[in-house]
């Protein structure tokens, strides 16, 4: 939420000073602050540094699939085995499949270019890492304030970044103090490093600010969508690993499932759908939920039950949609930045690489007397270092696969992808453009049919409102709209009439309705508390109409083991 408006009487924000302050206690953000510790002990130093984390807890807000490579970690703490990271269910195979309407063709692993196997990774609940990587923050003596969301960024009379606040506590939905009001805090620093993830409410803002995409591709996303199921014992693969592509979504839209099989009789189901797809009655949640039902598929299910469901934006533009990543006071870390390596669909190593590249850049800048400057140091090791040799040499799949279809685009990918294998990082030599963002590949209605979604059984496909319900997601409902219409009018009278008013199906919680009086009145609504905080909604409104700010502290999901 935003702060209550600065015409009001209010009493003055208390402030603390640190050496660093990091935005989000996710890979990126608690990967640095460890470093930062880990430099100040090598050094027989002492350095202050402070994580904010909007979710309730550590971890509540973290969403992920996840088969992760263990490069980050190794790095950070290579003794993680022995500390007792959850992180115990090595891949022990890995299937590539193409679904059709009623089959499927399973893809060789032989001519899989090497960096698309799985061999050596480890499937994960990326939550429950977070908040190990948590413990060992605190441990080493890192202040962690979960439940406060970070809503403001504090400049000096330069204009540098020297800190963030807080937000305010207690405001009613008319944004009005209410007799539970606490003033936010301003927690002022030395340098600022935000790992808020995918289109964070800070990050965009500075992004801005600082014009840190000039220069660049637009950036591109993805949503995902996940399930948690317990399913029956005789049914579960320990290890095993299965994407697909194709069915249900045509040669048209980008995206695919991924199926992992860990911990006691878990399967984590997902589907990707890249947010560029153009038929504005196209359903990401829809076409989960169908997925769901292939042959191939359903057998998993059966006699299991699903214990959690979440959805969150994915950064997909790779290499050329990074924007700068330093500005003054500051830095961008992992999916702030867009660091998810799509063919992999794996972002938290490099979001961990990169936590650990600003935390050595913004101690030895302190140590030597610096602060409020750009960290030109983390810029260079990113832009030179494993990063972007893990990210150069995929550039080029989602352009292909966005202008030629899934078939022949991936065709396409494949064969690049092994020319940068062959000839790290240059391949065929150049680096196609995306073009136009998510929101200005939404095509119009007229151009499109409604699409007839079959209805949930309620046992394998499920609807909106009772997924969201395992997904933990509370908010107190006495607080202003945290999704905010930069012009009300235009949902109903420019969206709901171009493009069947998208926001209705796009959002996989169930938060945009278009409801009509007895009159047939149209009237837009937004059921602010369903949000699950996956941001689509900043991203796919065709007319780039709703900014997502944070609600307050601790509102939103809880991802309980996901």
């Amino acid at each position: 939420m935003t702060n209550v408006a600065d015409d009001m009487e209010l009493p003055p924000r208390e402030a603390m000073d640190f050496d660093v302050v990091i935005v989000g206690a996710g890979p990126s953000g608690l990967a640095a602050a460890i470093r930062l510790k880990q430099k100040a002990a090598e050094a027989g130093s002492d350095i202050s540094v402070v994580v904010v984390e909007k979710g309730s807890e550590v971890g509540a807000h973290i969403l992920s699939g996840a088969v992760i490579d263990p490069i980050g970690l190794n790095r950070l703490i290579p003794d993680w085995k022995e500390r007792g990271a959850p992180v115990d269910t090595p891949v022990t195979e890995d299937v590539f499949l193409v679904l059709g309407p009623q089959g499927d063709i399973r893809l060789p692993n032989w001519p899989m270019p090497p960096l698309m196997k799985n061999h050596g990774n480890y499937i994960v609940s990326l939550g429950a890492l977070c908040k190990w990587l948590g413990e060992q923050a605190a441990e080493l003596g890192v202040e962690i304030y979960p439940g406060f969301a970070a809503t403001e960024v504090l400049y000096d009379d330069k204009g540098a970044v020297v800190g963030i606040a807080t937000g305010d506590m207690g405001v009613g939905r008319d944004g009005k103090p209410t007799e539970n009001f606490v003033r936010g805090m301003e927690l002022r620093a030395k340098y600022t490093l935000l790992g808020e993830g995918a289109r964070g409410s800070l990050s965009k803002q500075l992004i801005r600010r600082f014009d840190l995409s000039k220069g660049h591709e637009p950036q591109k996303f993805g949503i995902g969508l996940k399930e948690l199921w317990r399913v029956s014992p005789e049914l579960h693969r320990p290890g095993y690993v299965q994407h697909t592509f194709g069915w249900p979504l045509d040669n048209s839209v980008g995206g695919g499932s991924f199926l992992y099989h860990y911990g006691d009789n878990l399967v984590a189901v997902g589907f990707v759908v890249h947010l560029n797809y153009a038929n504005p009655y196209l359903s990401p949640y829809e076409e989960f939920q169908r997925f769901k039902t292939h042959p191939v598929i359903r057998p998993v299910f059966e006699g299991g039950k699903r214990i959690g469901y979440g959805a969150r934006a994915i950064t997909e533009g790779g290499w050329q949609s990074m924007p700068d990543l330093v500005f003054p006071g500051g830095a961008l870390l992992g999916c702030a930045a867009g660091m998810v390596n799509l063919p992999r669909i794996k972002g938290s190593h490099n979001a961990m690489l990169s936590g650990i590249a600003a935390g050595e850049a913004a101690f030895d800048a302190i140590s030597a007397g610096r602060e409020h400057d750009r960290l030109t140091d983390y810029e260079t090791d990113v832009r030179t270092g494993d990063i972007a040799r893990d990210l150069k040499r995929v550039r080029n799949m989602k352009p292909y696969w966005s202008k030629f279809g899934t078939a022949l685009g991936v065709a396409l990918g494949g064969t690049d992808l092994w020319l940068n294998t062959l000839v790290p990082g240059i391949g065929l030599g150049y680096t196609l453009k995306h073009g136009k963002n998510d929101a200005a590949a939404t095509g119009k209605a007229a151009d499109f049919k409604p699409i007839d979604y079959p209805k949930p059984d309620g046992q394998l496909t499920f609807d909106r409102l009772t997924n969201v319900s395992f997904s933990g997601t509370n908010h107190e409902e006495n607080q202003p709209v945290h999704l905010k219409l930069l012009d009300p009018s235009i949902p109903i009278e420019v969206n709901l009439p171009l493009y069947a008013e998208p926001a209705q199906r796009y959002c996989p919680a169930a938060v945009y309705e278009v409801v009509r009086d007895e009159s047939g009145e149209a009237r837009f609504q937004i059921n602010a508390q369903n949000c699950v905080h996956c941001k689509t909604c900043d991203i796919k409104d065709p007319s780039e109409n709703i900014n997502w700010v944070c609600p307050e502290g601790g509102g939103g999901p809880n991802y309980a083991g996901m």
